[in-house]
């Protein structure tokens, strides 16, 4: 499979493949300070929960190295009102404050390290995370391979893969897994309005692997269910509540009732980074209410009455009891999920503090 990545740090410098562009154009948006990585993250140049955590990481490492002075109280202040501004990029995906929350603890841990070490430190940790990921993606992949029949037809929606991550993906690893394990899987990608992720990064992932896929719009899913097309369903997260609820894109929640309706199993794939022990229930997960020419407009051609009201919720919710399995990268977890949860953002906690904890 070709390698597929949409973040790369060299340099020094930050580089993002511009996902506003595909399938059209391939074009890099190289990033040099931490205000040009939260304008990219909040415009979406860069997306998926997964990704946006890294990036930031990044961007802190860029504010890092733009501090000419070995000042320590100056360094600290910098850092704090980077970390501020890319915390107010995009509030639904926890993952950019847990990557953010990381990379603070490596200056709060190391009050006296001097500046030019402290950069190499932030640099450091922004790499282990990156690197992270896709080790995490991979597992994920792994253990969700176990899940897929041969020959599923599988229906993902919006875009969980290498785009959305450091590489590799959550539910696209476990699509990608399957087909390297010769399932001779084939995959439907919803189209995901209004910026039909699923239509130009899915399918194009999916066809730069050689997976088979076919492209319906949103609304064809239930028609597809009810003729027995579609096997199961796999879709990534943007954050995870204490009892397994799932915020991921806007449509997800149609597609869970769908299946749950048909009796399709319905899985998510996430990394114990998507996991918010915090948030006891969905209910509490702030949803992200994005700009009303998204839905307008599509490409920038007017489809709908300047003047008519919009509505425009990022994501959605579904309820755990619609969800069949969670897929992470350390294994599957069945309902109910508040305990196994609670052992993994444990483990989660450890993972970060470097404890070498195991499951």
């Amino acid at each position: 499979m070709k390698a597929l990545k949409a973040i790369a740090w060299e340099n020094g410098k930050l580089s993002l493949l511009n996902q506003t562009l595909l399938p059209v154009q391939k074009q890099t948006v190289t990033c040099h300070t931490y205000d040009e990585v939260a304008e990219a993250i909040k415009t979406m140049v860069v997306r998926g929960a997964p990704a946006i955590g890294v990036t930031a990481a990044y961007g802190l490492v860029l504010a890092a190295r733009s501090c000419a002075h070995e000042n320590r109280p100056m360094m600290n202040t910098l850092l704090q009102r980077a970390k501020s501004v890319l915390r107010q990029t995009r509030p639904t995906a926890v993952n950019l404050f847990w990557a953010l929350d990381r990379m603070e603890k490596i200056w709060l841990d190391n009050p006296d390290s001097p500046v030019s070490e402290l950069k190499k430190m932030l640099e450091a940790e922004a790499i282990a995370i990156d690197e992270e990921d896709l080790a995490r993606n991979k597992s994920i992949g792994r253990h969700g391979s176990e899940l897929i029949p041969a020959g599923a037809n599988i229906l993902t929606h919006c875009n969980a893969g290498a785009l959305a991550t450091a590489g590799y993906g959550t539910a696209l690893g476990v699509i990608r897994a399957a087909h390297a394990d010769n399932k001779k899987i084939h995959v439907y990608a919803d189209e995901t309005r209004p910026l039909l992720q699923g239509a130009r990064l899915t399918a194009w992932e999916l066809l730069e692997d050689n997976i088979p896929v076919t492209l319906i719009t949103d609304s064809m899913a239930g028609y597809l269910m009810g003729q027995k097309k579609i096997d199961l369903i796999i879709v990534g997260a943007d954050r995870i509540a204490a009892n397994g609820d799932v915020a991921n894109k806007i449509g997800t929640y149609s597609v869970a009732v769908l299946a749950d309706y048909h009796r399709i199993p319905f899985y998510v794939a996430a990394p114990l980074s998507t996991f918010d022990l915090s948030i006891a229930t969905g209910n509490e997960i702030p949803i992200e209410q994005r700009q009303h020419e998204e839905i307008r407009k599509i490409n920038g051609v007017t489809v709908a009455p300047e003047n008519v009201k919009v509505y425009n919720p990022a994501f959605d919710v579904t309820p755990a009891l619609l969800i069949t399995a969670i897929i992470t990268d350390h294994g599957i977890l069945k309902p109910p999920y508040a305990q196994c949860i609670s052992a993994l953002a444990g483990l989660n906690q450890c993972y970060t503090e470097k404890k070498g904890c195991t499951p």
